[in-house]
């Protein structure tokens, strides 16, 4: 592989990557009944929507058919790809959910 064929698989497997974490946000989201889309706007409220995260909601399964996403699981995900601010919504929902 010469060094432009080595650079665009890093690439792709980042993106590979990235929309895995953003369909383990999507399928937590409604395995709590949370709407993926909503949340993600309270995130990133500046930005327009996203269409990796549309494309992944549309993979999601009902949540008697998914299996169980850990809270920690997921926000070290988020972590991993520094999405800090989404983690901070999802860390106020899990702790409403707590406190109910």
């Amino acid at each position: 592989m010469d060094k432009k064929q080595v650079e665009q698989q890093v690439i792709e497997n980042y993106q590979k990557d990235e929309n895995m974490m953003i369909l383990v946000f999507a399928q937590w989201c409604v395995n709590n009944d949370l709407d993926p889309v909503e949340l993600y706007k309270r995130a990133y409220p500046s930005q327009d929507s996203n269409a990796a995260l549309a494309q992944m909601v549309d993979l999601t399964v009902d949540k008697d058919e998914a299996g169980e996403i850990a809270d920690e699981t997921l926000l070290g995900v988020l972590s991993l790809f520094g999405n800090e601010d989404l983690a901070i919504v999802v860390t106020e929902e899990i702790q409403k959910r707590k406190n109910s």
